[in-house]
């Protein structure tokens, strides 16, 4: 409803009500956004490595906390303080000072604010999932504390700045006409190129080439064949495990992807920063994208592989999120629909040309948010409409002119090539101090190995543990003696949740589900 068109006698009573429905729509948006960080955690932990499985969530722990300190005492007023110019906010809000001051969003189709505070926390969310981005690419090749100190800087350095240039009213590349509704240069864009620098200076995990061995990929007859079955030149294939860098619980990544599924709603529909059609229009097309993506990924690896998996499936979902992101409240279903396609397509091939490069980005965060982030934001230039409200720009599909597609192109270019710059020297720097060139093979199995290792000194030998352990080492044949061999699952029929990884057959992890025979990640 416009404020504006009612009786004068109940003008305020609307106002009021409505800044109250904005405020209620944009705090259950908060806590969607942060349901889609703990989600890509798990995704991210389903993903890896059994040993860097719980590395990898303490990692999504330590962004919330680093990222929640670092945004209230100075991203939130680099990105959105007061008395900045064009390319930096000013320190008016440093601590989160003057926060009584009303804050009216900077657009809302259908009239009416939002208060400050709930902005400020919705800003938030949004940092915090950039952090959590950044580090998916660098599972087992980063010490806890490099990953503290990394994403403080980055958020400072990287983020903050470059949320100003987008979103902030005094930002250049909001002048100059940018769209960008819900991130993807922001968030998408930028934490993926700083993934990929981050992959690259960090190096390879041990054992990764083993997975891009013949050619690029997997021989498509050995992926198949059962294990110890021979593969094409005698060959025999090697269990899954460790080494083979395969996901280690999809399960467990379904249910991530699920959660960032719906989290997501949060971030596209709350960044309308209202409860009006805007907000509206932004829920479905994030929905519309997300499925068509899904189905396309699935038919891309019908095609290149001859069958599909379930981590193509939540693969797909998530890149036509990420692709929607800036496009949520600029295009109509139709070219929701598209923009999802076509990020499934470009995504899914991308994820295979990072392996052939020698890249080792762990959970494809190149492949599919820089990748999905940048298509997504250029075409807004050819599929954005005013029909949803959300802009008067119009695509070049609606008859509109060059000139969007220009700055589209411009804020990709320029937040990628930044983000680039600045995290490849906060990259070597913290190489060269906090992670030297024995930090893998001083901690080989990451933080579930050292749990277990300390636990197992801990106990003593007569307690149930200890008991047990002997269970633990039985034979493939039932019987004491000779330790199960490095990397394999026992597979006894009442106890087959046990995954042994180390070298005298300790257990670093547990996993309630048998590991596939082939997963593609």
């Amino acid at each position: 409803m416009n404020a504006h068109i009612v009786d004068p006698r109940l003008h305020g009573a609307v106002v009021d009500a409505h800044l109250s429905a904005n405020g209620a729509w944009l705090l259950v948006s908060c806590a969607l956004a942060m349901f889609a960080v703990l989600g890509l955690g798990l995704f991210h932990g389903g993903l890896a490595r059994v040993g860097h499985v719980l590395s990898v969530l303490t990692q999504n722990l330590v962004c919330i906390g680093v990222g929640t300190l670092l945004w209230v005492l100075v991203g939130y007023t680099i990105a959105f303080g007061p008395g900045g110019n064009g390319a930096w906010g000013g320190l008016g809000a440093f601590a989160l000072r003057h926060l009584g001051d009303p804050v009216t969003a900077p657009y809302t189709a259908e009239g009416g604010g939002t208060p400050t505070v709930i902005v400020l926390t919705f800003q938030l969310m949004l940092a915090l999932l950039a952090a959590a981005l950044v580090t998916g690419a660098t599972a087992g090749r980063l010490r806890l504390g490099a990953l503290a100190l990394l994403v403080a800087l980055w958020l400072a350095l990287v983020y903050a700045p470059v949320a100003h240039w987008v979103w902030s009213p005094h930002g250049w590349l909001f002048r100059l006409g940018a769209l960008d509704f819900a991130g993807g240069t922001t968030i998408h864009a930028s934490a993926g190129a700083a993934g990929v620098v981050l992959a690259v200076v960090l190096g390879l995990r041990p054992g990764w080439r083993d997975v891009w061995r013949d050619g690029g990929r997997l021989a498509r007859g050995a992926a198949m064949a059962p294990r110890g079955a021979a593969r094409p030149g005698g060959v025999p294939r090697r269990s899954p495990g460790i080494s083979r860098g395969l996901p280690h619980n999809v399960p467990l990544a379904l249910v991530g992807a699920g959660i960032v599924w719906v989290g997501w709603f949060g971030v596209t529909a709350g960044s309308a920063l209202g409860s009006g059609e805007l907000a509206g229009w932004a829920f479905l097309n994030t929905q519309l994208a997300a499925a068509a993506a899904m189905i396309c990924w699935l038919i891309v690896e019908w095609l290149r592989d001859g069958r599909t998996t379930p981590v193509g499936a939540a693969s797909g979902a998530i890149a036509g999120l990420v692709a929607i992101t800036p496009a949520s409240g600029f295009v109509a279903p139709m070219g929701a629909l598209a923009i999802g396609a076509l990020a499934a397509v470009a995504c899914a091939f991308a994820t295979a040309l990072t392996g052939r490069a020698g890249i080792d980005d762990a959970f494809d965060v190149g492949a599919v948010h820089l990748v999905g982030g940048v298509l997504g934001t250029l075409l807004v230039g050819f599929f954005a409409t005013a029909d949803t409200g959300g802009s008067i720009n119009e695509g070049l599909i609606y008859g509109g002119s060059w000139g969007l597609l220009g700055r589209q192109t411009l804020a990709v270019v320029s937040t990628v090539g930044y983000s680039a710059a600045v995290t490849l020297v906060l990259a070597l720097a913290i190489r060269k101090t906090l992670a030297g060139p024995g930090e893998r093979r001083k901690n080989p199995v990451g933080h579930a190995g050292l749990a277990v290792a300390a636990v197992r000194t801990w106990l003593p030998e007569r307690s149930p543990a200890a008991r047990f352990k002997p269970i633990l080492r039985l034979s493939r044949n039932g019987g004491e003696g000779e330790p199960i061999r490095a990397g394999r699952s026992w597979r006894k029929e009442d106890a087959d949740w046990f995954t042994l990884s180390g070298d005298d057959g300790s257990v670093a992890a547990v996993n309630s589900v048998k590991m596939p025979e082939r997963t593609q990640a």
